[in-house]
């Protein structure tokens, strides 16, 4: 998968900031023609697991066909994390091994679901919508737990959703996958609306709580954290295709 950067990533974090706000502009929240068309055929899930006493990131990325959701591909990464724990800045921490796992694809994914928020950020820009930009691709968030904003407890259906508010905007959707599961968290990266992320969403699910390409991506980043070893600076470790 081509990636080209044109940022820094040696930032401060009043720096990183004010490049969130920048960058923000150029998030587009409307699906491009081959969403509406239903044309996807590829989709990938990426995650990334810290490793704290080695100061190491362990990314990965799992393509899956669509609808089938048969894997096609995976890559792993593994970088030295120099950016300090900042919440909402997480994507200068773990976006440059993220980025160096994409650059080792050979399928070219259609969408790309990150187990992060995107416009559901106190800047309205998150690591889904920042990866998005940055690739020029149609991203989702799929995040595990609330990072900002306040909702209503949706139905106890599959399929259900509240809106997740905060200043009076819906920044994202509060998803329930499943019966008797909690909810997660449905926000848009970039090139997708938010009912089109939350169809996605639910289409990716086969049964469980979180859908199946972040799912297996933070399965998938776990073992590389386990079996890894860490890089110097700036290096990757591994790449594997199946």
């Amino acid at each position: 998968m081509k990636v080209r950067v044109e940022h820094r990533w040696d930032l401060s974090p009043q720096e990183a900031a004010r490049l969130q706000l920048e960058l923000r502009a150029r998030l587009n929240p409307t699906p491009v023609a081959s969403l509406r068309q239903r044309a996807i055929k590829t989709i990938a899930g990426a995650d990334i697991a810290l490793d704290k006493e080695k100061n190491c990131g362990f990314a990965g990325v799992i393509v899956y066909s669509f609808p089938a959701l048969n894997e096609l591909e995976r890559q792993g990464a593994s970088r030295t994390i120099s950016f300090p724990y900042v919440p909402g800045l997480l994507v200068f921490r773990e976006g440059p091994a993220l980025l160096d796992a994409l650059a080792k694809l050979r399928t070219e994914p259609d969408l790309l679901f990150f187990d992060a928020h995107g416009y559901s950020h106190p800047r309205r820009f998150g690591l889904a919508s920042h990866m998005g930009v940055i690739l020029d691709t149609p991203a989702i968030g799929c995040a595990k737990s609330l990072l900002i904003g306040h909702y209503e407890e949706p139905p106890n259906l599959p399929g259900a959703w509240t809106p997740l508010v905060d200043a009076e905007e819906t920044i994202g959707a509060v998803l329930r996958t499943r019966k008797d599961v909690q909810p997660v968290f449905i926000s848009i990266g970039h090139l997708v609306d938010l009912k089109t992320a939350i169809e996605f969403a639910m289409a990716c699910t086969d049964g469980r709580r979180i859908p199946k390409p972040t799912r297996e991506a933070d399965h998938y980043v776990e073992q590389l954290k386990h079996t890894g070893v860490a890089p110097g600076p700036d290096t990757t470790q591994f790449g594997f295709s199946f």
